[in-house]
């Protein structure tokens, strides 16, 4: 067993980035992974006991990592997306008494919990939580409102819920010890920590944007000034009452990312990356750090609990907050059923616990294992069927790769209309409306703004969009959408059009950091592309097999350009100059060239004008 602490941190750091790798990989839900990878570790093993080897730094570590994760989610909360769906959202927070009220009576009458700890289970059970939601919805890719509801109930359910749980615990304390003379007190320091926590984290994103405007801060020490604020407001809001630093992260992050902030997308980008490690080292150690009395005390009054909150507490909860709302069937059944608990949820189990043993609450022991049985469950069942259950629902977009195509004229209109004949979805977008004209005619789907514009974030539903293919007549233009969307799909997934100049990449081509992949060949720019186009050349789709894809075959010719391949699984590879496998597969070939009703004099007049 490692018990240094350098050691543990490490193996934690190791374990969770390679269970998100190994569930990208695995096409599973990263969650599910990480939990087992935790479980395996732990108590399964005993290769780690993060208790034993961090001691008392534990929940403070614990604390600081949640304290990051919630304010990573709320700056990625829109306030576009509430005008859209804040009625729904509303509606879900209202949930929370419900929920707690159902969870209690489940684990009094079914988990055989006394009336204290049962009261105690309902609160946490509130919390579902971003470091959960967020990665599930970036693996379904549901449809915007549905995706909305869940990532505001989830972010902003994380603070309510803690808070609950606290006020919930300090009272089961405080009346073993003193009575039970102490509401007005909890009551007032309650109040102190909503108002001192939406204080601090409103004060301090208009003091950040302030900084900023004003130049105060060099670049380099802008992401630093955000970390450290962020930890010295959860800190001073905890101060006041506990867990109240939660709600001062949240606000912080939600008002930061709605305010205006220049550059923020940089400092949004360095944040996902801390927190994908601290969300994947958190579940690790939470669940590396259970004791294997924890499974022991599993029974089946506590697995009669977790069936009753994954199929009545929460979908009967649901229901009827959400009676009357704008909410449709498809959308109340999904939020239903999708309520995964993490991290929250199994840190204040793991402080609650030890309190209430303390304090000398008899079946203070049932809570740990009653916590982490919802939570294992949870994420297992809403982590592997979120996907299928959207789809089923019609709330889902298809698990095939679809690609953003940029620029609407009649070569990306036929583009869009040859990969949509091979099953992969595509929306072509453009600022003028004119433009779009000949796509929509085609049945093709559109987006008209400008992606480069703030508006187009609120706007734009990207859950669909693997791939982006940027073609429009302006050179530049195609460079700055690869380098918007790169950061978000990778670097490998984002194309353009050749450099009208011919320009090859690799010499005086703007660095690959700044534009996209180059498609075909270094002179298959806009005009070249239009005047093939004219010339008769089109899209053709033909099978092929493993000895159709060697590199000497999809090399661009005098009368076929390779565009991509679409295998049978659903993946894509475009093929450029700079893509360096195409795996040899069989799958479909889309390829622009001459159309067959051309002669190949056609052909040859087509060629010299695109040399041009």
């Amino acid at each position: 067993m490692a018990d240094d602490a350098v050691a543990v941190i490490a193996l934690i750091g190791v374990a969770g980035i390679a269970s998100q790798w190994l569930a990208w990989w695995l096409r599973i839900p990263a969650i599910a992974m990480m939990l087992v990878t935790g479980l395996l570790a732990g108590p399964a093993f005993g290769v780690l006991d993060p208790g034993a080897a961090l001691g008392e730094l534990l929940e403070p570590a614990i604390g600081f990592a949640v304290a990051i994760i919630v304010f990573e989610g709320g700056l990625n909360l829109n306030i576009r997306e509430w005008r859209a769906a804040g009625g729904g959202v509303k509606r879900l927070v209202m949930a929370v008494p419900l929920s707690w009220c159902l969870g209690t009576l489940a684990a009094h009458y079914l988990g055989g919990v006394g009336w204290p700890v049962a009261t105690l289970f309902g609160a946490i059970m509130v919390i579902t939580g971003p470091t959960v939601i967020l990665p599930l919805l970036r693996q379904a890719k549901l449809h915007r409102r549905p995706a909305t509801f869940l990532k505001w109930e989830g972010i902003l359910n994380d603070p309510i819920g803690a808070i609950l749980a606290v006020m919930v615990l300090e009272w089961l304390v405080l009346s073993s010890t003193e009575g039970t003379e102490i509401a007005w007190g909890l009551l007032l320091r309650l109040l102190a920590g909503v108002v001192v926590g939406t204080a601090l984290g409103l004060g301090l994103a208009y003091g950040l944007r302030w900084m900023f405007r004003r130049d105060l801060a060099p670049e380099f020490l802008k992401t630093p000034i955000l970390l450290a604020s962020v930890l010295a407001a959860f800190t001073a809001a905890n101060t006041v009452m506990p867990e109240a630093g939660l709600i001062a992260a949240t606000v912080y992050g939600l008002a930061l990312g709605n305010i205006g902030v220049a550059g923020l997308d940089d400092l949004r980008r360095f944040k996902e990356s801390l927190t994908v490690f601290l969300v994947s080292g958190v579940f690790i150690l939470l669940a590396s750090d259970l004791e294997a009395e924890v499974f022991a005390r599993l029974s089946w009054p506590i697995i009669l609990t977790v069936l009753a909150i994954l199929f009545i507490v929460r979908p009967v909860s649901i229901i009827l907050a959400t009676l009357g709302d704008s909410m449709n069937w498809r959308e109340r059944a999904l939020v239903a059923w999708i309520a995964p608990r993490g991290i929250v949820a199994a840190a204040m189990a793991g402080i609650a616990t030890r309190q209430l043993e303390r304090a000398g609450y008899p079946d203070a022991e049932l809570l740990l294992p009653l916590v982490f049985s919802v939570i294992g469950a949870t994420v297992i069942a809403h982590g592997f069927t979120v996907g299928p259950v959207a789809r089923a629902l019609g709330l889902a977009g298809t698990s095939r790769p679809g690609v953003l195509i940029v620029g609407a004229w009649d070569w990306t209109v036929a583009l869009g209309d040859a990969l949509r004949g091979i099953d992969v979805p595509v929306i072509i977008a453009d600022p003028d409306p004119a433009a779009l004209t000949a796509a929509r005619r085609k049945g093709l789907p559109t987006f008209r703004g400008d992606l480069l514009s703030e508006r187009s974030e609120g706007d734009l539903d990207l859950q669909e969009v693997d791939y982006v293919v940027a073609a429009s007549s302006d050179d530049a233009y195609n460079a700055l959408i690869c380098t918007r969307f790169a950061p978000h799909m990778g670097r490998e997934r984002v194309h353009q059009i050749a450099f009208q100049s011919g320009i090859q990449p690799g010499e005086r081509a703007p660095l690959r950091d700044w534009r996209g992949k180059i498609l075909f060949q270094p002179n298959a720019g806009y005009d070249s592309l239009k005047s093939l186009l004219k010339h008769g050349w089109t899209f053709h789709v033909d099978e092929v097999g493993p000895d159709d894809l060697t590199p000497e075959k999809l090399h661009v010719g005098d009368r076929t350009w390779p565009l991509l391949v679409a295998y049978d699984d659903g993946r894509i590879i475009f093929i450029s100059p700079e893509t360096h496998e195409v795996p040899a597969e069989p799958g479909k070939l889309l390829s622009f060239a001459p159309s067959s009703a051309h002669e190949a004099a056609d052909t040859v007049e087509a060629r010299a004008a695109a040399s041009d």
